[in-house]
């Protein structure tokens, strides 16, 4: 079976978010003190489900790196490209320093956090609807989760819960968007990047 390189973007997303997606879950299951509401994210990253989660999130980041040379491929978008390679360059970072490593780590979250965000939004560039018109929504609600995380106002969900309403909309994103092109035949068309 031969993949143009739209499918092979697609395989490589909807593999890397899906993975991280079961990964978390898992991570956050095997440690029965971890709190969704009160523990943030990457306290994964240095609980009993460490090796989990760290292997998981370093396997995302090196398949958005794959995502987006295929993407730049397919689609011939470097802002595109770009974006979606410093999303997967952060997330790597998240994975590599821990919070063990601190003023990195916070770094490398918010790269992965704002670029995952803002690349769901350019991406309506390439897709179709009714898919180009979620991914706007889905980055600006990501954004919005992301200044009421760095405010301190977590609207009742908890540290954990309103860093998962960052993570969630983009995640979703992610393995909506790999399927589509996934699931694209070489004979379809898709708009060219504005």
């Amino acid at each position: 079976m031969h993949l143009d390189d739209r499918q092979k973007a697609g395989l490589f997303l909807f593999a890397g978010t899906t993975q991280f997606a079961i990964g978390l879950i898992i991570a956050e299951a095997v440690d029965p003190t971890y709190s969704v509401r009160f523990n943030n994210i990457s306290d994964l990253g240095v609980r009993a489900g460490a090796p989990i989660f760290n292997g998981s999130i370093i396997l995302l980041g090196l398949t958005i790196l794959l995502t987006s040379w295929y993407l730049y491929r397919a689609f011939k978008d470097r802002i595109l490209m770009t974006l979606i390679l410093l999303a997967g360059i952060g997330a790597i970072g998240v994975g590599v320093f821990t919070e063990a490593f601190e003023v990195i780590h916070t770094v490398a979250s918010f790269i992965t956090f704002v670029f995952a965000a803002i690349s769901t939004i350019v991406a309506f560039r390439i897709l179709r609807p009714p898919l180009s018109y979620l991914s706007i929504p889905l980055g600006v609600a990501s954004l919005v989760a992301l200044g009421l995380f760095a405010s301190g106002n977590y609207l009742g969900l908890g540290v954990g819960g309103m860093e998962r309403m960052i993570v969630y909309p983009v995640l979703a994103w992610g393995i909506g968007l790999g399927g589509h092109l996934l699931g694209l035949s070489a004979a379809e068309k898709t708009p060219a990047p504005n």
